[in-house]
């Protein structure tokens, strides 16, 4: 216990803003929110302007450089109006920002050093009335401004470097990890950041917590937390079970062995090309990987379409006998799905089961489809039909190579980028990757939990 209170004590002392840093966010958003309220006044709108998120409840690590102001207009205003009088909004108080998009359109740009971020929502009376995914943001900053005091604060400010540290922090739908409103309702559900780790380290998932006793809704996620504010939502959703088993996996470990390298681990170091070949040749695997102009697309949507490109390409390798022993996928400039196969390259033909000989209609059928083909058979095996046909693709590269690849499940972005153009690497053409993707191959040789 005093070793992990040491080692608290000292992640807490580099992670806490000081008060200059707190009295210039401070002043940042001030001025931000005098400058809305005056667009505000200047367009005679209904609205009125807050400032929500972790920079509004202290719960932001030093360094974070985010303000978001929410814009809130009456329900009653049609979306459109909303969308532009947002914009409109947006722009004289971020002049040099530029928009960008959620579930509408917001402006984002920069504001002496903060990164900010000024959204339009509506001002419904309670989040069970939203009519964006948005309006519920006000409802979260005041239901933990009157329960956060500074102990807990810092308190959040710890798990959420835990989670940063583990890389499971963030609810975009890249990571899949944990939101900071999430840290902070587990903070609040445990009192602590080791209470959270005790608990964590003892799930049995699915986990259920309810902190309202109001949840109208089931779910079928690892962890659910039933939003205060919204009987129906699960702040969880997003959360995928393989960061649950993460958190569980660097609960049991912190607290057997506190240090600060948990808190701030080093990023590997990126492979050359020679040593990415190296791996390549101690494993005897066969790595492929197919490359391809990163869609342009928002991450929300781009990371989901690559990740079901991922699964749909690997299932289609695999029934092709293809084994998948691993996959991942990289994306920045280029985007990359990487297989690394455990089989190779398989025979010429391929055996093909019928139904059985007694089940008469399906049997002929299969019979009479194959008597006069090329396959060796129909032949009796058991007391089904069977034959052996010549197989399409004796080797990965040649199916991920042809058009085939196109009937897999991809992403509709990917598909269409991969109907244009695409390349296949395989074995020590994989190397070539290191230059874009350096650090993440040295991650997918070195996996860590």
């Amino acid at each position: 216990m005093a070793r992990f209170e040491e080692v608290a004590s000292a992640v807490r002392a580099r992670i806490r803003p000081d008060a200059d840093e707190r009295e210039r966010l401070r002043a940042a958003a001030g001025e931000l929110t005098e400058r809305a309220e005056e667009a505000i006044a200047d367009l005679s709108v209904d609205a009125d302007v807050i400032q929500v998120g972790s920079t509004a409840r202290g719960t932001w690590t030093s360094g974070d450089r985010d303000i978001d102001l929410f814009v809130r207009f009456p329900p009653e205003m049609d979306r459109e109006e909303l969308e532009s009088l947002g914009l409109e909004l947006g722009h004289a108080v971020l002049p040099d920002g530029h928009e960008e998009y959620a579930e509408h359109p917001y402006v984002k740009g920069q504001f002496d050093g903060f990164d900010v971020d000024f959204v339009p929502c509506y001002r419904v009376e309670s989040a069970t009335d939203i009519q964006s995914a948005v309006d519920r943001t006000p409802f979260h900053t005041t239901y933990l401004e009157a329960r956060l005091d500074d102990d807990l604060a810092d308190e959040v400010l710890l798990f959420k470097q835990f989670l940063k540290g583990i890389g499971a922090y963030g609810s975009d739908l890249r990571t899949k990890g944990f939101s900071g409103y999430l840290a902070e309702l587990l903070v609040l559900e445990y009192g602590g950041f080791r209470e959270v780790l005790a608990a964590a380290a003892e799930w049995h998932p699915p986990v259920r917590f309810d902190p309202e006793d109001h949840g109208t809704a089931t779910f079928g996620d690892p962890l659910v937390v039933i939003d205060p504010t919204d009987p129906e939502r699960n702040v969880a959703a997003v959360l995928s079970a393989e960061n649950v088993a993460r958190v569980q996996h660097y609960a049991r470990d912190l607290l057997e062995t506190p240090r600060e390298s948990v808190f701030f681990p080093e990023p590997p170091n990126s492979l050359t090309a020679e040593e990415v070949r190296d791996f390549i040749a101690e494993r005897g695997t066969t790595p492929v990987a197919v490359r391809f102009d990163a869609p342009d697309v928002v991450e929300d949507q781009l990371y989901p379409q690559l990740q079901k490109s991922l699964a749909g390409v690997g299932d289609a390798l695999s029934r092709r006998g293809f084994d998948v022993l691993r996959a991942d996928l990289f994306a920045d400039e280029s985007a990359i799905l990487f297989f690394e196969l455990s089989v190779a390259e398989r025979p010429a033909i391929e055996r093909h089961d019928g139904p059985p000989v007694h089940v008469r209609a399906h049997a002929t059928g299969f019979y009479e489809k194959y008597a006069d083909s090329d396959a060796y058979g129909p032949f009796i095996d058991g007391d089904r039909y069977a034959v052996e046909r010549e197989r399409k693709f004796t080797t990965a590269v040649d199916f991920l190579r042809s058009d085939a690849i196109l009937d897999a499940a991809l992403g509709v972005h990917v598909e269409s980028t991969l109907k244009t153009d695409y390349d296949v690497l395989s074995g020590d053409e994989i190397g070539l990757l290191a230059d874009e993707f350096g650090t993440e191959l040295a991650r997918y040789f070195d996996p860590k939990p």
